[in-house]
């Protein structure tokens, strides 16, 4: 057993854990953030993705402890309140989803795609970018088009602050 400690969404965090916990088992089960969905467990759809220090993770295959000090943000954390995150504005209108098992690792993917990639993303990239998220619903085309038009309005909202 060790005991980490995490910032998680804004908030310090302390577990005493196995030391092969993964991060999806503790977002989940221990602080009861659901939003990070287990889709395979082996890497392989996307459905874990969070952001740790910045940068988006597969949570499913994170342990715990190679963590320890880390910021990590969740679904739950990107939104300010009421108001959603732009890449969650631009998925909600842009019809980015359909059942939404995969959605909330698609937009954490999608954020760090943009963060990244910023005036030289096209739908080439995003595509190339998005092929470790696996949705079985949509087909894809909706989810490019939500990223592409997530990408103005989050350097619209950058500007802003």
């Amino acid at each position: 057993m060790s005991t980490v400690k995490l910032t998680v969404n804004g908030k310090s965090v302390s577990a005493t854990v196995e030391d092969r916990t993964l991060l999806v088992h503790l977002l989940r089960e221990n602080l009861n953030l659901t939003g990070t969905h287990v889709g395979c467990d082996t890497s392989q759809c996307g459905a874990c993705i969070v952001h740790i220090d910045g940068k988006a993770v597969k949570s499913c295959t994170t342990l715990v402890g190679q963590i320890d000090g880390a910021n990590v943000t969740t679904i739950e954390g990107i939104a300010k309140g009421d108001q959603l995150h732009p890449m969650q504005a631009a998925f909600r209108d842009n019809h980015g989803l359909q059942c939404g098992y995969c959605t909330p690792g698609m937009i954490m993917s999608a954020i760090d795609i943009v963060n990244r990639h910023a005036s030289d993303l096209d739908e080439e990239t995003v595509r190339q970018e998005l092929e470790g998220n696996i949705c079985r619903c949509t087909g894809y085309h909706n989810i490019v088009k939500s990223v592409l038009d997530a990408a103005g309005r989050m350097k619209v909202a950058q500007a802003a602050e």
